[in-house]
Parts: C-alpha cells; sequence; structure tokens
C-alpha cells in the first residue's frame, strides 16, 4: 500500500493535470478562427518536441540503450496519445460543442476500466465503480447545468464521431503505459513527443492541400504556446508521473475534473456565471475520487 505522502503527491499532480487539461479545451475552443485545428496540433508538438529534447540531451544518451530497443512503442505513444488525440479533440470543437466534448470526455475512465480488464485482467474494485459513476454524473450536471432533461436534446454530429475516436486513442494509450520502459521521464517525453511530431507531418500535408489555411493570428498563436508548453509538456509529464504512482485505473477518475474545472475557469477568465449545480456537480465528481480513493486511507490491522 503506497504512504501517504506518496497517494497526495500522486492527487496532485493528476489534479494539475486536469487542470491543464480543462485550460486545453478552453484555449481548444478560443482558438476555432484563429488557427487551423490540424495546424495548432503540428506546431505543438513540433515546438514541444524541441524544447524538451534540447532540454533532455544528458539523459536521452544515458538511456540511449533502453529507447533503441523501444523505440516503436515511444513511437507509438507519441502517434496516439499525443498527436491522434489532439487532431480529434481541437477538430472535434470545430464541429460540436463544448458541452458535447466534456460529456464525451468523461468516457475516458470507462475505456481504461475495460482496456485494463481484456489486457491485464485488472479488475476494477466496487469502489472504483461507485466513484466513476458518482464522478460521471458530475459532469452530466455540469454539461446539462442542472437539467438533465437537456441531455435528451442534445444533438450529435461528425464531432463527435471525432470524440468517439478521442477517448478510444486516449484510453488505449493510458492503458498501454503499462508496458513503458524503465527510463528517466524526460527521456519518456522526448521521444513520444518526436514521435508525435513526426505524426502529425502527413496530416498536415493533406490538410494544406485540401483545405488550405493561413497564418495563426496573434490569439492563434498565444493558444500555440499555451498548448505546447503547459499542456503538451508539463500535463503530459504529471499525467505520467501520477499513473507510475497509483496506477491507470485510478488515475483515469481524475480526468472527470475537466468540466468542472472548466466551468470555474470560465467563471475566472470570462467572467461567466457560477450556480448553485456547479458546486454540486463539483461535490459529486470530488466525493467519487474520495470514495474510489478512501480505502487507501484505512490503517491496516496487524495480524
Amino acid at each position: 500500500m503506497h504512504s501517504r505522502a506518496v497517494l497526495f503527491r500522486a492527487y496532485g499532480l493528476l489534479t494539475l493535470t486536469s487542470l491543464i487539461w480543462a485550460g486545453n479545451s478552453v484555449a481548444g475552443k478560443i482558438a476555432s478562427g484563429h488557427v487551423d485545428p490540424i495546424l495548432l496540433t503540428t506546431l505543438r508538438w513540433w515546438i514541444a518536441a524541441l524544447v524538451i529534447v534540447a532540454l533532455s540531451v544528458k539523459h536521452l544518451k544515458a538511456d540511449w540503450p533502453v529507447i533503441k530497443r523501444h523505440w516503436p512503442l515511444l513511437f507509438g505513444y507519441g502517434a496516439s496519445g499525443f498527436a491522434l488525440f489532439n487532431i480529434f479533440l481541437y477538430s472535434a470543437l470545430t464541429q460540436t460543442s463544448a458541452v458535447n466534448v466534456m460529456i464525451e470526455q468523461a468516457g475516458i475512465p470507462l475505456i481504461i476500466f475495460l482496456g485494463n480488464f481484456l489486457l491485464f485482467r485488472i479488475k476494477a474494485t466496487a469502489a472504483q465503480l461507485c466513484g466513476f459513476v458518482m464522478t460521471f454524473a458530475g459532469v452530466l450536471i455540469t454539461a446539462s447545468h442542472g437539467d438533465i432533461h437537456q441531455l435528451l436534446h442534445l444533438k450529435l454530429n461528425i464531432g463527435d464521431v471525432m470524440m468517439l475516436g478521442a477517448i478510444l486513442v486516449y484510453g488505449g494509450y493510458t492503458v498501454s503505459l503499462k508496458w513503458k520502459p524503465l527510463m528517466h521521464w524526460q527521456s519518456l517525453l522526448a521521444i513520444p513527443c518526436i514521435g508525435g511530431a513526426l505524426t502529425c507531418v502527413p496530416f498536415i500535408i493533406w490538410r494544406a492541400l485540401s483545405h488550405p489555411f493561413g497564418a495563426p493570428d496573434a490569439t492563434g498563436w498565444g493558444v500555440v504556446v499555451y498548448a505546447a508548453l503547459f499542456v503538451a509538456l508539463l500535463a503530459s509529464a504529471t499525467y505520467i508521473a501520477g499513473i507510475e504512482l497509483i496506477g491507470p485505473n485510478r488515475a483515469g477518475l481524475f480526468i472527470n475534473l475537466l468540466p468542472i474545472f472548466g466551468v470555474f475557469l470560465a467563471v475566472l477568465i470570462l467572467r461567466e456565471p457560477l450556480h448553485g449545480f456547479h458546486l454540486v456537480a463539483l461535490a459529486l465528481v470530488c466525493g467519487g475520487i474520495v470514495l474510489s480513493e478512501w480505502s487507501r486511507f484505512r490503517p491496516v490491522k496487524p495480524s
């Protein structure tokens, strides 16, 4: 059983990850009309790759024998969890509502539960499943503005299909981190960043030929820089570190903090109103996470 210090460190890392990702969803919506979604993803990962490689030369040299043995897996992490997920996400945000995207991202923990069971026979505990139900209820309350009946009137389109692809890709990426090789965390981030950047190349060529786009404006570049430095580098590192500490099933529930943080970011940055149902949703999401983790804090009785 993990010590409480380790648990609180994991919780802090995963909460920070969700906060940054919430900012990414807001930024992705802001980016619409200011920077092409495929160009945003491409610039994001090329900038991130250049920065992390420049900072990690010493560790890359030390880990080179491991990198040579496992480079297909490491590039696969970048292609799936880094490039494809964000291409789907940013493209979906140009076609469907942020409400739909929030609800659909809440399906990632379920994909993680299923993937872990099918591949590794790791079963979700009753507390984790109850916690998932509670956190998902919080997401639904947030997305429906406190009126669940509104969900019956949601319209689905191609953007929602893209988000289905996104959650499958990211759930699979999270589960596959169980196979990650032992190396310094900077190397583990740098090589997938390169893989993500290279994966974007054929997509940006196709996009330029089929849907010509202009250069980002000032707002677009602001989103690119945020996405590259904070989302691509910082949040990727904190997510991997959090999974390393408590495992993907438990870490996945923190993803449902995204819409809650998104609401509060909108209140703070965009001056949108805060309603009572937001607080109810926050209580449900936090309660679900606490419920799923409660057994970790119970003292072990001596035998």
